[in-house]
């Protein structure tokens, strides 16, 4: 009598999309940088082969490649719905800073710190930060003009607001307390004098 083979994981596990792949590495960016954005891992993670990998990408740089689109595309269109879904721009600013001051996605800040550094060393990082940046600064400059800043005015602003935004995530809680978080977005949506 013949024995049956019994199939391993990874034999049935199902196929996996280039989407679950990138959301898969951006897990592992989160949690443990750039570096870690490996196939091999991955793929273990996955409980997948490695072929799979290579049936949606051409290699790691390919995947990178996929995942800082992905991120641009992501982050351009949350600040572009973030900034005219919300009423008013002073409801908007104060709902923009609420986001990142009362309200912190973890994970997505942390996504965010490791493309930024990658950025210091690759082109097309860099070139991806650039786009975000741009983006997030015309949006946020859009808002102060319509508090009645001059655009000068407005695009300094908005300067010092994401600055303030990501700067004050590092800060520990205990030496800038919410208290202090909300007199400072105070003073930065102050309207036009």
């Amino acid at each position: 009598m013949a024995k049956t083979r019994t199939k391993t994981p990874k034999e049935n596990a199902p196929r996996l999309d280039s989407a679950a792949w990138m959301a898969a590495a951006f897990d592992v960016l989160a949690e443990g940088g750039i570096d870690a954005v490996r196939v091999e891992p991955l793929a273990k993670a996955l409980n997948i082969t490695k072929g799979s990998f290579y049936w949606h990408f051409a290699d790691r740089r390919a995947l990178l490649d996929a995942m800082l689109q992905s991120w641009m595309e992501g982050r351009i269109a949350a600040i572009r719905q973030q900034a005219t879904d919300r009423g008013t721009p002073a409801v908007a600013l104060r709902q923009l800073a609420d986001l990142y001051t009362r309200r912190s996605n973890l994970r997505g800040l942390a996504i965010e710190l490791e493309i930024r550094a990658l950025a210091r060393t690759d082109g097309a990082a860099t070139e991806v930060v650039r786009n975000v940046d741009r983006a997030r600064l015309a949006q946020v400059t859009g808002l102060f003009a319509g508090l009645g800043w001059p655009r000068a005015e407005a695009q300094s602003r908005a300067v010092l607001f994401y600055s303030y935004l990501f700067g004050q995530s590092l800060l520990d809680s205990e030496v800038v307390t919410a208290a202090a978080r909300d007199r400072a977005i105070d003073a930065l949506l102050a309207p036009s004098p």
